[in-house]
């Protein structure tokens, strides 16, 4: 905004007036400059609306697409080490170099690449693509596809040679929720396959879940675990949020579109664009989201027809079976290591949701993820792993943490720069509760400090078993139908995963609720009928 000009005017207009230079003018002169001063008045006003519209829409599509982060607007993640430094799979995307860069995705729309392939190979190519998602192509499809399979050759590689490994597991998850498999593309213009993925705006893992979408589709997040790093929980969540979306919208380029800037920010742009077609809304969505259902179409043509452009998938060492096994106690990744001779990376790269390479086993059961070939070792040397050096690596302090974090408490480990007002914002709380709870007298803190965060409210003061009856209590039975009160912080489609068989779509028909309606704490809505 041009303040510059605004102070110009305002200073001219009290300074240099006659009126306030205290000369003396007839009562006509005076009428005449008051008339001008009004005038400048007015112009000043129209110059402030104006860029306070434009600030305000600039705003909105900065901050609106952080729901749920688009990577190509925040260089594929991937790209930015998550958690985990050591872990094979970060090394590769560091040495790599794999991402999209702000600008790359940022000027499609302005940048014009050409191809020696006609457009009508392009258009015979995407109708033979199987899908059940609709696939247009036009100018704009076209620049996405160009870019995908001619521009980023050795990132094309790479990601196609993830996709051997982790496409399997992601069509498994979708087709259990009965979802199109194309959507699978999805991850790829999230992170690149990247499962350690963080962006500069928090946003991790390979499907980018910004921290309290997550914890809406049930992903644990403490000061041990982030389940958005973990694969295959965050792919059930990413399927869940999906199914919602297009229940919302009844269109998959929407649902997709609303997987980058959020169920809010696509509704804003029906109602701009007065229609339902995603061509039609597509100048009236955020920036960054505009780009992303062309993205996902060039994603299916890489994994479709990358061997027409010449492009040969990497040869990543990833193992052809991967067992899971069910941990009830405290784990550390050196133990196992130690133990069954596991490499600490190997452990690393198929349990990123570890943030302090501990599997927190005593207080909820986690998994670990091992390749087979270590398989038969582990379950032989199973009590011993247990037991290597325990009272070493989980002392009195080490148990005291993990059980505050798994109870829903986090602990914030102070870094280079960081304020209190930079945490308490982090974290949404306040930062008086944080100097409460850390029995700060200042607002001073010191690098390596570790800050305990209380689930962004103060800590309960009722005992655990009155904190089970309240739980307990919001569920009731009546006149047929099964009831929830619905709780602070609390999203639809989030009461409905905590119903086994209860789908969001049926909650909104139950209760005569559509899309648009707003729920509060304390309504008392119908979940299924008994």
């Amino acid at each position: 905004m041009h303040y510059n000009r605004l102070l110009i005017a305002i200073i001219s207009l009290f300074v240099f007036s006659p009126v306030f230079a205290q000369t003396k003018l007839s009562k006509k002169q005076l009428m005449q400059e008051r008339i001008q001063l009004m005038q400048t008045i007015d112009s000043l006003k129209q110059f402030i609306e104006a860029q306070t519209v434009e600030a305000t829409q600039e705003v909105e599509e900065a901050e609106n697409c952080s729901e749920i982060n688009y990577a190509g607007s925040e260089e594929f993640s991937g790209v930015e080490p998550g958690s985990n430094p050591d872990s094979l799979l970060t090394e590769w995307y560091n040495q790599k170099k794999v991402s999209f860069s702000d600008t790359d995705i940022m000027n499609l729309d302005s940048i014009k690449y050409t191809s020696n392939i006609p457009d009508a190979v392009y258009m015979e190519r995407i109708n033979r693509i199987n899908s059940y998602i609709p696939l247009h192509f036009n100018d704009i499809i076209k620049n996405h596809i160009i870019y995908y399979t001619d521009k980023m050759p050795e990132r094309a590689r790479h990601i196609l040679g993830l996709c051997e490994y982790y496409m399997p597991i992601i069509e498994e998850i979708f087709d259990y929720y009965g979802l199109p498999k194309e959507l699978k593309a999805v991850a790829i213009i999230e992170s690149a396959l990247n499962p350690t993925a963080t962006s500069r705006v928090g946003a991790k893992g390979m499907w980018q879940f910004m921290y309290n979408t997550a914890r809406q589709y049930n992903l644990k997040i403490t000061s041990y675990v982030d389940e958005r790093m973990d694969v295959v929980k965050s792919c059930h969540a990413a399927a869940k949020y999906l199914r919602d979306s297009y229940t919302i919208f009844g269109d998959w380029s929407l649902a997709i579109s609303s997987y980058n800037c959020g169920i809010g920010n696509v509704n804003k742009a029906i109602r701009r664009a007065g229609s339902r077609e995603f061509w039609d809304i597509y100048r009236y969505l955020p920036r960054e989201t505009r780009g992303y259902v062309p993205s996902f179409v060039a994603a299916l043509y890489l994994m479709h027809y990358y061997k027409d452009h010449g492009i040969i998938p990497a040869q990543l060492e990833m193992p052809p079976h991967v067992d899971t096994f069910q941990i009830k106690k405290n784990l550390h990744f050196e133990q196992i290591s130690k133990v069954v001779g596991v490499p600490i990376e190997e452990i690393k790269t198929y349990n990123t949701q570890y943030i302090e390479n501990i599997i927190p086993g005593n207080e909820s059961g986690y998994i670990l993820r091992l390749p087979y070939k270590y398989t038969n070792r582990f379950i032989d040397m199973e009590d011993s792993v247990y037991r290597y050096k325990d009272s070493v690596y989980f002392n009195a302090v080490t148990k005291k943490s993990i059980k505050e974090s798994a109870s829903g408490n986090r602990v914030h480990v102070v870094k280079r720069g960081e304020t209190l007002g930079h945490i308490a914002m982090k974290y949404r709380v306040s930062v008086a509760n944080l100097k409460r709870w850390n029995n700060l007298r200042s607002n001073n803190i010191r690098i390596g400090q570790r800050l305990r965060i209380y689930g962004g409210a103060a800590p309960a003061k009722s005992s655990a078993s009155s904190s089970s009856s309240s739980s307990s209590a919001s569920t009731t039975k009546s006149g047929g139908y099964q009831w929830y009160t619905i709780k602070k912080n609390d999203t639809l489609s989030g009461i409905a995963d905590k119903f086994p068989g209860v789908s969001l779509n049926d909650i909104l028909k139950l209760n005569g609720f559509t899309t648009r309606t707003k729920i509060y704490p304390g309504k008392r809505i119908k979940i299924k009928k008994l």
